[in-house]
């Protein structure tokens, strides 16, 4: 069978000059000049632009062609282990409860209500399958009721593009009111007594860069500008705290905090600020027990400690350690209710959950002990209760969503994520692992496989990794991942340098200076696997998304021979010409992260030394599948395609090189539950593919 002719994209070579080093792009062309109206309108980009990435569509179906029955096998399997017509745990506010639901067959839920402690009496409250209806994408937001249950605001994404228009429902009438917020973030707040909404604008780089307050029945023309951004590096946030008594608004990046709070007594009133911006200090706080309580990394206190501070005087000269830092016992996040404060704790990889009686100051804890699982608070809209929601799970065992009661110390099962196709946790193994980096560097890996998995190098592995902005990767359920194990692959999860899995300090272990540890340590990780019996070199496939993408397109460039293949998924792989346009949405306020190479040398130098992009040489790559969403702000689409064109032209050997595009949506894929699964799918079905198939290398 012949094997089809891959694109070619051409070369328009850019020279770019800039702190007196020089570099050439000949795929800079891919950028359309017209992006931020590409981002709110797909339809627009430039036809060769079009075109080109038609092509690889095209190509990357014919390719992939033999895996067409994998595709749809994988899909059904997936699909069949999600209860179509389930419904959340409903969440109890005053004399409602709250839920979401779905239908069978449907792509989007049902947000819903009914009366307290009944199952009759439903009002739907918005049914956003049947808004999705005839359009390609269509995201829900944030949705979230008025305290006084009379209206439910929601925004909505119809272009995967991140600009929301937020709409405000009438619950007594049905009736959306007039005069829709637009080019918001998905994120609002209701004032405590309901009469306020307060959201926050998306400028024409897709930065949240205003907070505006509007009247709850107003529209645009009642908008009051209460805070504007000067910085463009800083990003905008907007709540309330438990205790609704503070309306908060937050900004800062990825090193630096701010917050500013607004009495809820006068929710028109000018917002104060906490501590002025301070660069290196992180801070945001609950209102508790008359006082604030605030989770900072203040005084050196990497892995983060809460301090305490009066309501008459919250600035950083008045905080006091409430509880002190413990090195290696990362504070996560913090939550108040009445009589009890709630703090999510990591360590070694595995979260707990630590709560403080008010008065007393007496503290216990919940945790479990499977050797690697994850421990989440579910919110609720309560504040005078003893009830704390938390959900638990771990790759061998379905979610759980357990209600405790934290004065008489009880938890209780609400409900346990029922999978119809069936599933045994006993015939499944999860372990935790650690391999040596070149520092000596305790690398935890999470292991998923079958309990009769050999372990003597002949199982395919795949091994997933991340590593950046201190995201923990943390050892959750996956319905899709069975689909590989089930099939006898090892699924491993690389918690590498970048993330806070061993704690902050692990994040800032692998960022900025000392990025190149989250690449190396992955490396150590497949490299300690192998040696342990689970998969072989050449026998892996590497597979991450968006920073994790970035990771993929290092350890492609630096070890290719351990690869059958590797996964970027809508992958940041352009970083040295992305970090220079400060034009796009998310460059300013990354700097922090990665480094300014328009204004430092080291910076650029660092950056240029590693970048995926920028450091594809001649040698024989592995098949490699990009993928990516024409109306993704935070990759845009023409990284996976740069590095896909580039890759193709100089890899010596025969592996494929494909790019998939998603011409109708962004950063996350596919919007309805069913159409993402089958972007999964597909993923899956190149590992299988590339793995099995055996790509010769010259």
């Amino acid at each position: 069978m012949t094997r089809p002719t891959p694109p070619v994209a051409r070369k328009d070579p850019k020279r770019i000059e800039q702190l007196g080093r020089v570099r050439v792009d000949d795929y800079a062309w891919l950028k359309d000049d017209n992006w931020q109206q590409v981002l709110r309108d797909p339809t627009v980009v430039r036809a060769d632009i079009r075109a080109y990435l038609e092509a690889e569509n095209a190509y990357t179906a014919a390719m992939l062609a033999p895996t067409e029955a994998l595709q749809a096998a994988m899909f059904e399997e997936m699909k069949g282990r999600i209860k179509e017509d389930d419904s959340s745990v409903p969440t109890p506010d005053g004399p409602f409860d709250y839920y979401i639901r779905y239908e069978k067959g449907a792509q989007h839920p049902i947000h819903a209500r009914r009366p307290r402690g009944s199952t009759e009496g439903e009002t739907i409250l918005l049914d956003s399958d049947a808004e999705a209806r005839g359009k390609a994408f269509f995201q829900v937001g944030g949705a979230e009721h008025s305290p006084d249950h009379s209206l439910y605001a929601y925004a909505v994404d119809e272009q995967g593009s991140e600009v929301y228009r937020i709409l405000i429902k009438d619950l007594a009438t049905g009736e959306i009111l007039p005069g829709p917020v637009e080019s918001a973030t998905g994120d609002f707040a209701w004032s405590p007594d309901s009469a306020w909404l307060f959201w926050i604008w998306r400028d024409s780089h897709g930065r949240p860069a205003k907070i505006y307050r509007r009247p709850a029945r107003g529209g645009p023309a009642d908008d009051v500008l209460i805070h504007e951004e000067a910085d463009e590096g800083f990003f905008l946030s907007v709540g309330v705290t438990g205790s609704d008594a503070y309306i908060v608004i937050g900004a800062g990046d990825h090193e630096t905090s701010e917050v500013r709070l607004i009495p809820a007594s006068d929710p028109t009133a000018e917002p104060m600020v906490v501590e002025p911006r301070t660069a290196g200090l992180r801070y945001d706080l609950e209102h508790w027990d008359g006082r604030f309580l605030i989770h900072t990394n203040a005084d050196g206190a990497v892995d983060f400690k809460v301090m305490e501070a009066p309501v008459s005087d919250p600035s950083r000269k008045a905080w006091t350690d409430w509880a002190a830092h413990q090195p290696g016992l990362y504070v996560v996040g913090i939550g108040a209710f009445k009589d009890w404060f709630v703090r999510l704790v990591r360590e070694n990889a595995n979260n707990r959950i630590l709560l403080t009686q008010r008065g007393t100051g007496a503290e216990h804890e919940i945790a479990f002990d499977e050797e690697a699982y994850a421990l989440s608070l579910s919110g609720g809209y309560e504040f005078d209760t003893t009830t704390l929601r938390f959900v638990y799970e771990s790759p061998t065992t379905p979610r759980q969503w357990f209600d405790y009661d934290m004065a008489a110390r009880t938890r209780t099962l609400r409900k346990t994520q029922v999978i119809p196709s069936g599933h045994d946790p006993a015939a499944y193994v999860t372990r935790r692992l650690f391999a040596t980096a070149g520092d000596g560097a305790q690398v935890p890996v999470t292991v998923l496989m079958r309990a009769d998995t050999p372990l003597d190098g002949s199982a395919p592995l795949l091994l997933y990794g991340y590593g950046a902005y201190g995201i923990p990767m943390e050892p959750h359920f996956s319905i899709r991942n069975l689909s590989l194990v089930d099939r006898g692959w090892i699924w491993a999860t690389a918690h590498v340098r970048g993330g806070s899995e061993k704690g902050w300090g692990w994040f800032l272990d692998g960022r900025g200076a000392k990025k190149t540890n989250t690449f190396t340590d992955f490396i150590a990780c497949a490299e300690h696997l192998t040696t342990a019996g689970y998969g072989a070199k050449g026998r892996i496939v590497a597979y991450g998304g968006s920073a994790g993408g970035l990771l993929m397109g290092a350890i492609a460039n630096l070890r290719p021979d351990l690869w059958a293949g590797v996964i970027g998924a809508v992958p940041f792989i352009d970083v040295l010409n992305s970090m220079s346009d400060i034009s796009l949405p998310l460059t300013p306020p990354e700097w922090p992260e990665w480094g300014n190479p328009l204004e430092e040398e080291a910076a650029y130098d660092r950056i240029a030394d590693y970048s995926p992009y920028e450091n594809i040489t001649a040698q024989p790559y592995p098949a490699i599948l990009a993928t990516g969403g024409l109306s993704d702000p935070r990759v845009t689409y023409w990284e996976p395609a740069k590095w896909v064109a580039r890759l193709r032209e100089l890899t010596t050997g025969d592996a494929p090189i494909l790019l998939k595009m998603n011409m109708d949506a962004g950063h996350g894929g596919a919007s309805g539950r069913f159409d993402f699964l089958k972007e999964i799918a597909l993923d899956y079905a190149f590992a299988v593919w590339a793995l099995e198939r055996g790509w010769t290398q010259p």
